[in-house]
């Protein structure tokens, strides 16, 4: 049985050389190429039958991979997404995986590489190199970030996003304002921030306090 193989990536000359490379493999045949995710969601909405795999780049204008990978596997659960991209750090490999993806190479992976990684697709439903199975174990390891703010922590971080100043804060709280400082000081270092601003983001985006 021959599967077939879309290709997104924003360069085209490189994007078509990778389909062609596809067609090379015993049991995979190249469909079509997209230039981005947006054009990747209009052509699988115009042809009949989605592809058994697509081969998805990260970075690329207009929708980027992560994006239309989401999309995709929601829409099309039974089509199988491996991620191929320059990107190697570490959070960008786990968004992708998290977005969806069932597997992630490194465009310089060899042919044969290539080849193995989209039968293991098929065969398993994912395919996973040594590095990003390592990768995968420790995120599961790592705790949830929300889970480790200390309940005084959580409660300053609501004051912070008021109005209010620190020594009013502290106030409310019961504490001193050197208190006050000590747990900003904490969380700028567990979360990785530098100020207030940057506070009252993570708040958001984590749906502490509503936008």
């Amino acid at each position: 049985m021959t599967h077939t193989v879309v290709v997104v990536d924003d360069h085209t000359l490189l994007g078509q050389a990778i389909g062609q490379m596809v067609s090379g493999f015993t049991n995979f045949e190249f469909a079509y190429h997209c230039p981005n995710g947006e054009e990747l969601l209009k052509q699988l909405t115009l042809r009949q039958a989605a592809p058994a795999v697509i081969l998805m780049d990260i970075n690329m204008p207009i929708m980027d991979g992560i994006e239309a990978t989401k999309i995709v596997s929601e829409k099309y659960p039974d089509t199988k997404i491996l991620a191929l991209s320059v990107e190697h750090d570490d959070t960008t490999i786990l968004n992708m995986l998290r977005a969806g993806a069932h597997g992630y190479l490194l465009k310089d992976t060899k042919k044969n590489n290539l080849e193995m990684a989209l039968e293991q697709l098929i065969e398993n439903g994912y395919y996973h190199t040594n590095t990003v199975a390592k990768l995968l174990v420790n995120s599961l390891q790592k705790p949830n970030i929300i889970e480790t703010l200390k309940p005084r922590e959580r409660e300053f971080m609501v004051h912070a996003c008021s109005e209010l100043n620190y020594r009013e804060i502290a106030q409310i709280m019961c504490v001193s304002p050197k208190t006050i400082e000590g747990y900003r000081d904490a969380l700028y270092e567990k979360l990785n921030i530098k100020n207030r601003i940057g506070l009252v983001l993570f708040a958001i985006k984590h749906k502490i306090i509503a936008p």
